[in-house]
């Protein structure tokens, strides 16, 4: 059980920052936009991506490092169209809350969004495949059960996020704050992107 606690920490731990993928989960959550959908994309992601650095892959990673290269530049490129996107948004936008979502969004572009958020995201790779995956060694023969921890806290942390942000919802009925959190959101994927140049 201590493994599976000390997985659960970990894990939790290392997703609490206000990061593009979580500051995304927020965004759906306040609009009440496919929350379910965009919450198990996260989770069964982290789930993956945890899964294939306790079987190993943090080695290959290590072994071929051109593919964290080529992640950071592609993962950038994204957040810094989307952060110009937030910033057009929170200029132009006159929108307000609508409780019962916009009727015109589409499942498959928020879950592209959210894939990509995710397996663009070089620090992904880092905190799951290579950090995860090389402290499980630590737990053998039980380095599943600080996996199955890991995946947990992603489960209960994404689920918390994306339901929870509907308390927040009566604030975002004024058009002002709506765009306080594009700017913010804006600012967090630039600041991001710029994090993976530099």
């Amino acid at each position: 059980m201590s493994q599976f606690l000390s997985g659960f920490a970990l894990g939790f731990s290392l997703i609490l920052a206000i990061g593009a993928q979580n500051a995304f989960v927020l965004k759906q959550g306040l609009k009440k936009e496919f929350v379910l959908w965009i919450c198990l994309v996260c989770a069964i992601s982290d789930a993956l991506l945890i899964a294939a650095g306790v079987a190993g892959f943090g080695a290959v990673v290590t072994e071929f490092p051109q593919i964290e290269v080529y992640a950071r530049y592609g993962g950038a490129t994204f957040l810094i169209i989307y952060a110009l996107l937030s910033f057009k948004a929170a200029v132009f936008s006159r929108d307000v809350m609508d409780p019962a979502g916009d009727n015109n969004a589409s499942l498959l572009k928020a879950v592209f969004t959210c894939l990509a958020f995710t397996w663009l995201n070089p620090h992904v790779y880092l905190d799951t495949v290579v950090l995860l995956g090389s402290i499980s060694t630590q737990y053998s023969p039980n380095e599943w059960r600080f996996a199955t921890g890991a995946v947990s806290a992603s489960f209960v942390f994404f689920f918390s996020l994306g339901y929870g942000a509907r308390l927040l919802a009566p604030l975002f009925h004024n058009p002002i704050s709506w765009r306080i959190l594009e700017a913010f959101v804006g600012m967090v994927m630039l600041s991001i992107a710029f994090s993976l140049i530099l």
